[in-house]
């Protein structure tokens, strides 16, 4: 038997009787490393003269070959029986729980608004929804904003260049007060019955500073009845703003102002303290360590925004409001940069954001402070 035959017999032996992954491992450096017996043989190659070579080349590299298949044989071999030695001695507990699963989480304004429209219903009031994209009449004419009025200045909403059927100019709405007039008509249509909504949703106005922007979201409410007063609407804030905020000392102010929708009509401020930098809503505005915030306008509803909407003023009247649904979340979850709302960064929906299948819920809270 020649050399390379024995080198063969001895490498393909010892590695079918490689025990373990590390011993082939080991026996695949000593023959074919850089240092290897048979990498040592190959190299001899260049060395020897045309008619040596080509009688030792196809042998050198038939060896090489043979020895590399007969390693990766068994390694499949090795490998296969450390996987089924494994699945025979591993079992599953199926009492444990099931691995946690990367999901999303409900952004902190959807929320918000969720709470809003569970406090509100607890009231009896019903979530009343509109079209984004509204003409001029119900965003400004039939809330009484006259032609000169400043919010319909290019400046501040975004128009569209085209116009509906009746030649009304079409826009970004710039408040969801339109879903009250289309809620008034439907109802004047009925032949006049008591509304009671609020009307949450997006809306649009052209600015945009560290404190506004273009896009945002509001809630407003709104009561038509015989017999609605004043009295109605700040119990109906305050029991709001005392379930929200799950305290029961929220102190409510009214301050006269003008809307030209409302008469007569008023700002709402509640009292807040400061509290490690952080604005906490409650307490009385007038006491020590504590101040007034506005958070929102309201009033009687005008008269000839009745009217507009097809009800008898002489015979009907209610209360309406407004607020931002993104400084109340800022107020409620401690937040203190509204463009944040907005970056779509992972880490921040990660900290403030809500899981889907545990939110947070009021149930009860109103009934109780009611």
């Amino acid at each position: 038997m020649t050399d390379l035959d024995q080198l063969k017999t001895d490498a393909l032996t010892r590695i079918e009787n490689a025990p373990d992954a590390a011993a082939l491992e080991a026996l695949r450096i000593e023959f074919l490393g850089k240092q290897g017996s048979i990498s040592g043989l190959m190299k001899t190659l260049g060395g020897m003269s045309p008619e040596e070579r080509q009688v030792q080349g196809p042998l050198l590299n038939g060896l090489r070959t043979e020895t590399a298949d007969a390693i990766a044989a068994r390694k499949e071999v090795l490998e296969n029986t450390e996987l089924e030695a494994r699945l025979a001695g591993e079992s599953i507990d199926l009492t444990l729980p099931a691995p946690e699963v990367p999901r999303g989480s409900v952004h902190p304004v959807s929320q918000v608004m969720d709470e809003i429209a569970e406090i509100f219903a607890d009231l009896g009031f019903a979530v009343a929804t509109g079209p984004e994209i509204e003409d001029d009449w119900h965003n400004f004419t039939a809330l009484n904003m006259s032609e000169t009025h400043p919010a319909r200045a290019e400046m501040d909403t975004f128009y569209f260049p085209d116009r509906d059927a009746e030649d009304h100019r079409m826009l970004l709405r710039t408040h969801t007060s339109p879903v009250q007039i289309r809620t008034m008509k439907a109802a004047s249509a009925n032949g006049g019955e008591p509304v009671r909504i609020i009307a949450p949703g997006r809306v649009y106005r052209s600015d945009s500073d560290a404190t506004h922007t273009p896009m945002f979201h509001q809630v407003e409410g709104l009561a038509i009845d015989r017999d609605i007063h004043l009295g109605h609407l700040k119990w109906t804030l305050e029991t709001f703003f005392k379930a929200l905020f799950e305290r029961d000392d929220i102190v409510l102010r009214l301050r006269p102002s003008y809307f030209p929708f409302t008469e007569p009509s008023v700002e709402f401020d509640v009292g807040y303290s400061n509290e490690g930098g952080r604005r906490v809503v409650g307490g009385h505005g007038d006491a020590e360590g504590h101040d007034w915030m506005e958070l929102g306008g309201s009033g009687m509803v005008n008269p000839r925004v009745l009217e507009f909407a097809g009800f008898d003023p002489n015979e009907w009247q209610g209360f309406a409001f407004g607020l931002g649904i993104d400084r109340l979340t800022m107020l409620k979850y401690g937040m203190n940069d509204l463009r944040a709302f907005f970056d779509g960064d992972g880490r921040w929906l990660s900290h403030y954001g809500f899981s889907p299948f545990d939110q947070p819920t009021l149930s009860g809270g109103v009934g109780a402070r009611a």
